[in-house]
């Protein structure tokens, strides 16, 4: 029996609905929906014939139940995978390794004394080998702020200072957490679970993603609570979206004008990307990119839902009302949130210019006589913190033009041991460990070519979805290529690796297309996604032995150099 176009039609979104009550993903609605009223009309025989993968699928997801347990089943596999591969091992290599040697000796006096304090040189062996308590009391001047490495301590406090798992369990602990979110962002970005899923899966085998989870260094640290106040700034569209929604009707049913637009104050997500932009900055001051960013980008949207809604002065209304809150909103609690994670140099009296003042520097004068002198220390510290970062030129083997990190062209070697046969365990003429971070070949460049992509959805179809992903690029991104004559690295690229991974699952999305689409097209999407994947695994599985300081004879380790700079 035929179904009416308009009663399927009814039907169809009825099932789509339902499915947002049920939390299905995009995807799933389709398949479980009633034929669209086009094909029923036109073919006369029921819904469009389907793989038998995603008939398969659709039988698996027939019911509210399963579908909710997929919508938590798939984040959850994946994070668990991401913890396997973190965890694995995690304390090999037993010496600091790279800019080890600066945070988790940092991190261990903060815990003991409050503030970063100075070791003797030459001391990373004494240290891996127990001697955690060999620091003096003697201030130490430090690039970064504090928060990374409090955080890091908590790791090493829980499993000791001489465990080197213990050093790098919290950037393992973000790192996993990290997958978690992506997968649920993803999923409710794209509107679909499986897309969300695949987000977090390539996140969680991704090499450059697992070395700096499995490496007590600061970027992971960056990374997460800006994926976080990514988050929150989505959040807070959609809460800000009802709100002035709601304002239009009111307006419209009170027969008043729009001319200019409510200045909505209720914005609580908005409230908590600011302080989680404030804590990024606490961590490293690059955190301070993804506030600038993220904040211009929330005016923009205002201005469009403005504008969507029939607001007469949508763009001066925006910029004369909305842009202030929004500022009021964000920039002073980033503010305290990064002045308070230097809690530990406020209340004690040893920590690095802490005495500044006191011990002969030039207090102010004038208009700023009255400001104490604590205060005026912390200033002075910055102001050397600026001065070294913007100035940091050294060269280095492994630095990295910003210009190039999309191109990775030269990743970090955080770590490599070489043996000859009869040492360490290695039975041919020579072996190595080590822990090179570079990014999984496949997902890399796919991810980056996906991003180029979505630049041109973006401006070709004004999808604000694909557009808010490069958003998260661009805060990662772009603020570096001002700094290209400076001392940079590579691994700097995981702020933002996040973001390149929800574009490459955007656009298999896209490649698989709709279960209802014609049975030829979902078929050749499924095959070209499927191979992506494949091959993704297949590189992981190839490279592991590289990002975990797995012994390997020389010319295994050879082999994983597909370009000279690599080396």
């Amino acid at each position: 029996m035929t179904t009416p176009p308009e009663r399927a039609s009814d039907a169809l979104v009825e099932a789509r609905v339902e499915a947002r009550v049920d939390g299905r993903d995009a995807e799933e609605a389709r398949v479980d929906s009633p034929t669209p009223a086009h094909a029923a009309s036109s073919t006369h025989q029921g819904p469009p014939a389907m793989t038998r993968l995603d008939a398969w699928w659709g039988r698996l997801l027939s019911t509210p139940a399963r579908r909710r347990a997929w919508a938590w089943g798939g984040p959850i596999a994946v994070t668990l995978l991401a913890a396997v591969l973190r965890l694995w091992h995690l304390g090999r290599p037993g010496s600091l390794v790279f800019d080890e040697t600066y945070y988790v000796k940092d991190a261990w006096t903060l815990h003991n004394l409050g503030y970063e304090a100075a070791w003797p040189a030459d001391y990373d062996a004494t240290f891996a080998a127990g001697g955690a308590d060999g620091f003096t009391t003697d201030p130490s001047f430090v690039a970064h702020p504090p928060l990374g490495k409090w955080l890091i301590s908590l790791g090493m406090a829980a499993l000791g200072p001489d465990d080197p798992a213990g050093w790098r369990l919290s950037t393992a602990v973000v790192g996993i957490l990290a997958v978690a979110l992506v997968a649920v962002i993803g999923s409710l970005l794209l509107r679909s679970t499986l897309v969300g899923t695949l987000a977090g899966f390539l996140l969680a085998i991704d090499g450059h993603a697992i070395v700096m989870s499995r490496v007590s260094l600061l970027d992971n640290f960056v990374m997460f609570f800006g994926l976080l106040a990514f988050g929150a700034v989505l959040l807070d569209r959609r809460w800000t979206s009802r709100r002035l929604d709601d304002w239009v009707t009111r307006r419209r049913g009170a027969g008043r004008d729009l001319a200019w637009g409510p200045a909505i104050w209720s914005r609580p997500w908005l409230l908590a990307a600011g302080l989680l932009c404030g804590l990024a900055t606490g961590v490293k001051w690059n955190g301070l990119y993804f506030l600038a960013v993220f904040a211009v980008y929330t005016v923009v949207v205002d201005v469009l839902a403005r504008r969507r809604a029939g607001v007469e002065f949508w763009l001066t209304g925006t910029l004369w009302k909305q842009a202030p809150v929004s500022f009021l909103l964000t920039v002073p609690i980033a503010l305290v949130a990064y002045v308070a994670t230097w809690t530990g140099w406020f209340v004690t009296g040893g920590g690095y210019y802490r005495s500044w003042v006191e011990e002969g520097g030039q207090r102010w004068t004038g208009a700023l006589a009255w400001v104490p002198d604590v205060v005026q220390n912390f200033w002075h510290y910055e102001a050397g913190v600026y001065a070294f970062n913007v100035g940091l030129a050294t060269p280095h083997s492994y630095q990295a033009n910003p210009f190039t990190w999309l191109l990775m062209l030269r990743p970090t070697s955080m770590y490599y041991q070489g043996f000859d046969q009869g040492q360490g365990g290695c039975e041919v003429a020579r072996c190595g460990e080590a822990i090179t971070s570079v990014a999984n070949p496949v997902i890399w460049y796919a991810a980056v070519a996906a991003c180029l992509y979505l630049v041109y959805r973006v401006v070709r179809h004004r999808e604000w979805r694909y557009g808010a992903i490069l958003v998260g690029v661009a805060a990662g991104y772009l603020p570096w290529l001002a700094f290209s004559d400076r001392t940079v690295f590579q691994f700097y690229t995981i702020a933002f690796e996040p973001y390149l991974v929800l574009g490459l699952a955007a656009v298999l999305g896209i490649v698989l297309g709709r279960r209802t689409d014609h049975i030829d097209r979902r078929r050749s999407g499924i095959a070209v996604t499927a191979i992506v994947l494949v091959a993704a695994v297949a590189a992981t599985v190839f490279f592991y032995p590289l990002w975990t300081a797995q012994l390997a004879d020389w010319e295994f380790i050879r082999i994983h150099y597909w370009i000279p700079s690599w080396k």
